[in-house]
């Protein structure tokens, strides 16, 4: 989680994404929350990126001053998953309408492992996770380590 004002009490995406993987037997390696900071973010990243083949970051993707997770993130990628921020915005507009156009949720490879920016409200977590990740992640490590 990606949070100037969010404590890992509050972390309902998480807490939301947690849940989600048990429920389909995909093991979570760890969870923290990080300060809206560039150099923290890709700190926790490249720690994450040791530790696990499918990393998601909740939070930070908006637009206000203090939203840096896709800048931080997407110098990073080896490859982006256009289609991932795509389909998320869509079912997105189903939930929220218009207001879509606020999130900057991507997708991405780094190293062979998947790399997920979405919003860190739950209701946004939950439908990421949900409808796109647990689906595709085997479908998406198995092309990127090819």
């Amino acid at each position: 989680m990606i949070s100037t004002s969010r404590t890992e009490k509050e972390d309902t995406a998480g807490k939301a994404i947690q849940s989600l993987f048990q429920e389909s037997s995909i093991p979570v390696i760890r969870t923290e929350i990080i300060p809206d900071n560039i150099e923290k973010i890709q700190k926790a990243l490249h720690k994450a990126l040791s530790e696990a083949n499918c990393i998601i970051l909740t939070g930070g993707t908006g637009i206000t001053h203090d939203d840096c997770t896709i800048e931080a993130v997407e110098p990073l990628f080896d490859k982006r998953l256009d289609g991932f921020g795509e389909l998320f915005r869509m079912k997105s507009f189903a939930e929220v309408g218009t207001r879509t156009v606020l999130s900057r949720a991507v997708g991405g490879i780094i190293d062979g492992k998947a790399i997920f920016c979405i919003p860190g409200s739950k209701n946004a977590a939950e439908l990421a996770t949900r409808d796109i990740i647990i689906p595709e992640i085997y479908h998406i490590l198995t092309h990127a380590n090819r």
